[in-house]
């Protein structure tokens, strides 16, 4: 109960216990910094927290807020927490400490906030998400890593970044794709979009490669896709179908559904009537289904 309770103290208190981060832009010098740092410390004395899933940092970025602080200095302290004498581990403003050091920065201005190694993870996780900083992978990443090392459900991490709880489901089945795959959605050749669509296909890598040499929308991967699952149950590869074959409306359906609940999903029709298919991993999943139905 008390861990529950934190989870969405966390959520709602996030800008009370960071300050206002990075409300205002890099380059608005004539607004006052929401608040004032604790301290000015060597910029050699603070590092990035090694559990921040953010990893990706636009170059050109970094060289124009870099500009910008050595004409104005950093406007918004970076926050962090103590791990040793005067050697500090950065919670929040990873992109102002390295742009700092691009623009030769001795020292930098602090917030300090004496946070254990959850608690810092989460101020990570929540920032990052709520401010878009995180690309989908990243993003996926850090969900798992809040779920697997400190008990989070779906619900909990929805409420907190103020998204849905399929949001998160849909983030964390990116994870299922394989790893070249991955990297392509982390730099940005590939959208979320794409990639969700390509998760139940035979060869993901291979479809991946088509949509992007052929500068595919998401409607036409998901097609691609639909047309790739229709050949999995397909003994005849093209040839005369067998009579249960899903249509492509029903495949699309199966998308729709799958991407508003988080899990699998599938349809199959029988005459008039049919059946529908839903698939959950946990408690937790079958609980959510109930709640949406009992909504109904």
């Amino acid at each position: 109960m008390n861990d529950d309770n934190s989870k969405r103290r966390l959520g709602r208190g996030l800008a009370a216990l960071i300050g206002e981060m990075d409300q205002l832009p890099a380059a608005d010098v004539g607004a006052r910094p929401a608040l004032n740092p604790d301290r000015e410390v060597p910029i050699e004395f603070v590092g990035r927290n090694p559990r921040n899933p953010r990893r990706y940092f636009d170059e050109s970025e970094l060289q124009d807020l870099a500009s910008s602080i050595r004409q104005h200095g950093i406007v918004q302290p970076v926050v962090v927490r103590t791990i040793a004498d005067n050697r500090f581990e950065i919670i929040a403003g990873e992109r102002r400490w390295r742009a700092a050091q691009l623009a030769g920065l001795i020292e930098i201005p602090v917030i300090i906030r004496d946070v254990d190694d959850r608690t810092a993870l989460e101020i990570a996780i929540v920032e990052n998400v709520q401010r878009s900083d995180l690309n989908p992978l990243e993003e996926a990443m850090g969900y798992e890593l809040l779920i697997a090392d400190h008990g989070y459900t779906q619900n909990d991490l929805g409420e907190i970044i103020g998204k849905s709880r399929s949001h998160v489901a849909n983030s964390l089945r990116l994870l299922k794709l394989p790893e070249p795959v991955r990297e392509m959605l982390a730099s940005g050749t590939l959208s979320a979009g794409h990639a969700r669509a390509l998760i139940p296909t035979s060869d993901p890598i291979a479809l991946a490669k088509a949509v992007v040499a052929k500068g595919m929308s998401v409607r036409d991967a998901e097609r691609l896709a639909q047309n790739d699952i229709k050949a999995q149950t397909d003994p005849n590869h093209g040839q005369t179908a067998r009579k249960d074959e899903k249509d492509a409306d029903t495949l699309a359906l199966e998308r729709t559904l799958s991407d508003v609940l988080g899990l699998d999903v599938s349809v199959n029709h029988k005459g008039s009537g049919g059946h529908l298919r839903i698939a959950y991993k946990t408690l937790e999943q079958l609980e959510e289904i109930c709640r949406l139905l009992e909504r109904r």
